[in-house]
């Protein structure tokens, strides 16, 4: 048997959470270096499985298959495409940057002398060694998430993940709150209170939806029931495929975001710290797009083009309503939380307008999203930290006393609004591309997604770094050794993926291939005028 090379991706994590939260109390710098070794040597096992994952070999690799529930068909059954393979990566490349980035997010506050009161009355309980066992909790079940081929094991994992996420948002956020320690911790409960809602209500639709299938498949396999509808030997009636469909789509557009399903968001984001925001917008959220692609296009080929008319306008109200209040926006964390709204509308577009180019585009920008909004939001968080202050108001002139923040902060503002030369470049111009050639109006529309985020991220940068300095920023530090190594790494793979993409196309065209045969879609081809 050979070793099992994707549980032991989503174990070592798993096992690296509960080994950090047993680390005693007082010992919380133990419990960071182990959670970050954790992570890098779970970013080594995702590096084994890119490049033992062959782009031109079968579409779901390094498969597993255990039998789990055998009454109900349930099995434990694992295999990776390509797109799996970009995201597994994306996630363990980002998690070592979210450990060191929150480094100190949840010490003890300075005012209670270095130490709180419950950590010393109560051995049990321990605010820091909690912190980051529940990011290494995220990841592991992520990671295995973006591998499992079973309906019911996604589903489980789909669900699970909101639990540490919710007490991430709750129980640790952000420091640099406007108003009393009261007023914070409202903010927080009531931010976290409507994130777990909101996904728990499009969890229990999914639910619904996953029993359909099973009653109409007899079994959750997501290779057995593409192989039976392929053959014949399995059909649905038209209206129970597109009441099925509509139950995964609904849940998978909470975690994307999709408008109207979006207003948890912002309220997640702005109410937790920095590396918290970044899992929950490149990590957590990247698991509704995966599955649009997996599970929706894969099991509801019909009903997904029944439903792509209205997803398109949908995903256009995203890019331009995301993008118009991003430019309204006076917190900068809410600014990159809505700025995120319209990145997301850009990723569904592309999904649905049914092209290669498209479905290519949506998943590299589903990675680039992930690096751009990492580099963008961890130097902002910085910042906050700094200062105190969360309001563009509060900032002003930082360019001249921080001049790498400034710089670092800008290129993650440019690849935002998706400069040529970075990363985001490439996948927004194949969406956009992409749904051009199907859809001309929705792709137009599109491109006025483009003017705005030009001038959201202008505006950001222009009213905190740039003009006078303000008395509050004239003694501000630049950026810190451990600061730098956080982002470096990412402003680094966003000039490379920017100049050169040819890895992950690589990778992620051929499972789009397949992704384009299960809709049964062809690329229209152009029409040229004959010459006369």
């Amino acid at each position: 048997m050979s070793f099992p090379l994707l549980t032991a991706t989503a174990a070592l994590p798993a096992l690296g959470a509960i080994a950090t939260a047993a680390v005693p109390a007082g010992r919380r710098t133990a419990a960071k270096w182990l959670a970050l070794l954790v992570s890098l040597g779970t970013l080594v096992l995702a590096a084994v499985i890119a490049v033992r994952f062959e782009p031109g070999g079968d579409r779901y690799q390094l498969t597993e298959s255990h039998a789990w529930i055998k009454d109900f068909g349930v099995r434990y059954e694992l295999g990776v495409d390509g797109i799996g393979v970009a995201l597994i990566a994306l996630t363990a490349v980002l998690i070592p940057f979210v450990i060191l980035a929150g480094w100190h997010d949840a010490d003890p506050s300075p005012a209670s002398g270095g130490e709180t009161p419950k950590e010393t009355k109560n051995y049990r309980w321990r605010p820091t060694q909690g912190f980051f066992a529940l990011i290494l909790s995220v990841e592991a079940m992520v990671i295995l998430s973006f591998e499992a081929t079973d309906v019911f094991l996604f589903y489980i994992l789909f669900e699970a993940m909101l639990i540490p996420m919710y007490f991430l948002i709750g129980g640790f956020g952000d420091r640099a709150h406007a108003g009393t320690d009261e007023n914070a911790a409202a903010q927080r409960s009531y931010a976290a209170v409507k994130f777990l809602l909101y996904n728990l209500v499009g969890g229990l639709i999914m639910l619904a939806a996953v029993i359909g299938l099973y009653v109409v498949a007899g079994n959750f396999s997501l290779t057995e029931i593409a192989e039976a509808r392929a053959n014949g030997t399995l059909e649905m009636a038209t209206n129970t495929e597109r009441l099925l469909f509509l139950g995964f789509f609904f849940a998978f557009a909470v975690k994307a975001p999709l408008w109207p399903l979006h207003t948890w968001l912002p309220n997640a984001m702005g109410e937790s710290t920095a590396p918290v925001a970044v899992l929950i917008t490149a990590v957590v959220d990247k698991v509704g797009t995966f599955a649009m692609l997996r599970f929706c296009l894969g099991l509801f080929p019909e009903a997904s083009e029944w439903a792509t008319p209205v997803i398109l306008a949908l995903a256009l109200i995203s890019i331009v309503y995301g993008a118009l209040l991003a430019v309204g926006q006076r917190d900068i964390k809410r600014l990159v939380a809505y700025a995120s709204i319209s990145h997301f509308g850009f990723i569904i577009m592309g999904i649905f307008a049914m092209t290669t180019q498209g479905q290519s585009g949506a998943t590299l920008y589903m990675v680039n999203h992930g690096i751009s909004t990492a580099a963008l939001m961890l130097v902002a968080g910085f910042l906050i930290s700094r200062r105190g202050s969360r309001l563009l108001a509060d900032y002003g002139g930082v360019q001249k006393v921080a001049p790498i923040l400034a710089g670092t902060f800008l290129i993650g503002g440019l690849a935002t609004l998706s400069l040529p030369g970075l990363a985001p470049f490439v996948s927004e111009f194949l969406v956009l591309v992409g749904t051009f050639a199907r859809y001309p109006v929705v792709g137009i529309i599109a491109t006025f997604g483009i003017v705005l985020a030009a001038l959201y991220t202008l505006v950001l940068y222009q009213r905190t770094m740039t003009g006078p300095v303000k008395e509050e920023v004239r003694t501000l530090p630049d950026l810190r050794l451990r600061e730098l190594v956080v982002v470096t790494p990412l402003i680094a793979l966003l000039i490379f993926l920017g100049v050169y993409p040819k890895p992950l196309t690589d990778i992620v065209n051929p499972a789009v291939e397949h992704t384009m045969s299960d809709v049964q879609k062809k690329d229209p081809q152009p029409e040229v005028e004959a010459a006369k």
